[in-house]
């Protein structure tokens, strides 16, 4: 079901990702929930003017305009994404396509925050690690920007069945992809696993009383899993006080991660939250959030969840989710 915002969302953001034949990107792009515009185009030559069939004079890149909304798609989210359709350690080529114009590089705009391009390089420190090499990603500013011609673009909208080096399926898949498969323990097992009030929660939809729980005013940096499956749910990050009782969020650390279902108990219509490798409920989530941070509060039961700190992440096996914890 589609969660509504009210008032007015944070300003987009814009990214230019250089990953091989721009037709591929742009079309796996378009399918990602919070992506609001692309545009394909050539980026970082050596001059102010060029053409596709230039580019190996003027050493553009073919790369992808990116306009998202961050406080529904996180920059690191956006970043996981563009890593899983490229190779990160070939230099000049990707797929069947050779040359420096299908060269991998990530660039941005000279207003582009600070705070933002230091979340970028994080997240390939990341990457450095799971791959144990270096990546072979340009990060640089923007520079010689030129709108590509009107045939190259929305390329496989109008031509499905044309050349693209991507799997476009993956857009449809997790990105946390060891839920899929994920086998759910009986009941009986969770009641022996679970504390009593994790099991109430979970299990058969209760809540914690308000102000109960010391996760309503944890403020410590770190991640908060499903406490059946383990599964990432939320970032310390988009944590706030919502004044309400309950750990308050303003978004999943992924879409992907939750579940919602319409509830119409309690002589109210809300929409209840649900974890989507074990299908734990976990609480409820309201269109009346910070509208900086996006406009939605996830008010969620702290015994619904397990706080794995930063400093613990990397020995837990949650290593690769520390750049959307960082500050």
């Amino acid at each position: 079901m589609r969660l509504m915002r009210q008032g007015q969302e944070p300003a987009p953001w814009v990214l230019y990702l250089a990953g091989g034949c721009f037709w591929g990107v742009q079309g796996y792009f378009q399918r990602i929930v919070g992506v609001l515009d692309t545009e394909v185009g050539y980026a970082n030559g050596k001059q102010a003017g060029t053409s596709y069939h230039e580019l190996s004079r003027t050493d553009h890149a073919e790369t992808v305009k990116v306009t998202f909304n961050s406080g529904v798609l996180s920059l690191e989210e956006l970043l996981a994404h563009y890593f899983r359709i490229i190779d990160p350690t070939s230099i000049n080529k990707q797929g069947n396509d050779r040359g420096r114009q299908y060269r991998t590089g990530i660039y941005y705009d000279r207003d582009f925050p600070e705070e933002a391009l230091a979340r970028i390089h994080r997240c390939l420190e990341a990457l450095e690690r799971r791959l144990g090499q270096k990546p072979v990603i340009e990060v640089e500013a923007l520079k010689n920007w030129v709108r590509a011609e009107d045939a190259h673009q929305d390329y496989l909208e109008r031509n499905p069945g044309g050349y693209c080096h991507i799997d476009l399926s993956l857009a449809d898949r997790p990105l946390d992809e060891e839920f899929i498969d994920y086998q759910k323990p009986d009941r009986e097992t969770l009641k022996k696993e679970l504390s009593p009030e994790a099991y109430h929660i979970t299990q058969e939809e209760g809540t914690d009383p308000p102000f109960s729980h010391p996760y309503d005013q944890l403020d410590e940096p770190g991640i908060y899993v499903d406490i059946v499956s383990g599964q990432a749910l939320f970032s310390s990050r988009d944590k706030f006080d919502g004044g309400c009782g309950w750990p308050s969020f303003s978004k999943p650390i992924l879409q992907e991660s939750l579940a919602y279902k319409r509830d119409r108990t309690l002589a109210m219509e809300r929409t209840e939250v649900r974890s989507q490798g074990a299908d734990s409920h976990l609480g409820h989530v309201f269109p009346d959030g910070p509208q900086s941070l996006g406009g939605l509060r996830y008010c969620i039961d702290g015994s619904a969840l397990r706080f794995i700190p930063l400093s613990k992440m990397e020995e837990e096996g949650y290593g690769k989710w520390i750049p959307f914890v960082e500050k």
